[in-house]
């Protein structure tokens, strides 16, 4: 292009999220890998361990909205370059304990929990990125990508972290994950802007096709949505509590999947690690697939068809297959079904970021903290209560309270409309 300017630049930005969104999940699945060495290691168990996933979770979930609202104010280039940071210093502390610490268990979680805060901004950060330079017929593709990241970075890690557990110790590879992430902080910084009219590399021609495409006015874009109309959204409820439970089955592969395979399924270390990877990777499929197969639905039968249909589809197919994996005796088997679970269930992810970003106009990044806060308690949840429901009444039930869930998030879906803006855009 003349004078180095890129018709498609914020492309170039969706793949680069696509990068932090794995690497984000590289620094937050790592130490479900490394779960059983640090148990060893400290002498704690599984319930501990527990807390400590809970931890992250709380202060990731409680820190969705004040980050989102950072990104709205300040901007999310500046957010979320100070998040990538934040957390490649506290994934190094996580690391920094010495054996027989008398407090392990307490700083771990205080650890943890600050790790959770500064990984919040991302998503919401990321959600103002595409409100602002994705115009609305591109946003399911958009964000199917930046969320292929997560299915990417959690695929990746079992056998990187086990690799490097198995070379080096546990502790380096949480270290290699905060140096991966730093660098791709830096990176971001360099290539992005809050906005396209203040990128020198994107082109005239580009720049009017964004600004044709969004859908609010200039002058709304100036004008934060209040807290007491978000807050009083019932189409932003619904999406919230739809996101707790696909953030409550989501997160059971992220956090238990390779303890059940190894510890309950009875694979091997090395086998675990490669069959955890196939849930990851069908998230990665599935997640471009349905911002893709949105977009189009989107620009044929409309918003509400188009955005809803394809949530209450991957919703559903999720509960089906999670609970169909619990009656399969095979271990390996068992892994390739609940993979299509977790498949199905990220061909709904693009849905919740697109409407939020399209209903809250100006405040995107508030409005898709707030949703994803939802997702993240709903995380915390699991990440105690799977353990709690397996001791007592076993794995099949921890598994089919995550399939139930699924079908109410289907549900909720039903309530939504696209259609229905917080801001004004006339």
């Amino acid at each position: 292009m003349p004078n180095g300017k890129s018709a498609n630049f914020r492309w170039l930005l969706v793949g680069w999220m696509f990068v932090i969104s794995a690497i984000a999940y590289l620094d937050r699945v790592n130490i479900s890998i490394a779960g059983t060495s640090i148990i060893h290691e400290y002498q704690l168990t599984n319930q501990h361990l527990g807390f400590v996933f809970t931890a992250f979770q709380a202060a990731y979930a409680i820190f969705q909205a004040p980050g989102g609202r950072l990104a709205d104010r300040i901007g999310p280039r500046w957010v979320l370059t100070a998040g990538v940071v934040w957390w490649g210093v506290f994934t190094t502390l996580s690391a920094s304990i010495p054996a027989g610490f008398s407090s392990v268990f307490l700083l771990l979680i205080v650890l943890r929990f600050a790790l959770g805060a500064g990984e919040a901004v991302v998503y919401p950060a990321c959600n103002k990125i595409v409100a602002e330079w994705i115009p609305s017929k591109e946003r399911g593709l958009a964000n199917g990508i930046i969320f292929a990241g997560v299915g990417a970075g959690a695929g990746v890690t079992p056998p990187l972290i086990r690799h490097l557990m198995e070379n080096y110790g546990w502790r380096w590879s949480f270290v290699v994950s905060a140096l991966i992430g730093l660098v791709a902080g830096a990176v971001w910084f360099l290539i992005a802007r809050d906005r396209p009219s203040q990128h020198p590399r994107v082109s005239p021609e580009e720049l009017k096709f964004i600004e044709a495409g969004l859908p609010q006015s200039k002058a709304a874009d100036k004008v934060m949505v209040p807290w007491s109309t978000i807050l009083a959204s019932r189409d932003l409820l619904a999406i919230s509590l739809s996101y707790f439970a696909y953030g409550y089955t989501a997160y059971i592969f992220f956090s238990w999947f390779f303890i059940y395979l190894n510890s309950v399924r009875g694979l091997d270390l090395k086998a675990s690690s490669y069959y955890t990877m196939l849930p990851f990777i069908a998230m990665a499929i599935g997640s471009p697939l349905g911002g893709r197969i949105s977009d189009k639905m989107t620009k044929s039968m409309g918003d509400r068809i188009g955005r809803c249909g394809i949530a209450v589809f991957g919703m559903a197919f999720a509960a089906i297959f999670v609970a169909l994996g619990t009656q399969v005796e095979s271990a390996r088997l068992a892994s390739v079904v609940l993979g299509f679970g977790a498949g199905a269930l990220y061909l709904s992810q693009s849905s919740y970021w697109a409407v939020t970003a399209e209903i809250a106009g100006p405040s995107a990044g508030a409005v898709s903290g707030l949703m994803n806060m939802g997702g993240q308690i709903g995380g915390a949840v699991t990440a105690s209560l799977t353990p709690w429901i397996a001791s007592r009444y076993g794995w099949s039930a921890s598994f089919l309270t995550a399939a139930s869930l699924c079908v109410l998030g289907a549900l909720c879906w039903l309530l939504v409309d696209p259609r229905r803006k917080m801001f004004r855009n006339e």
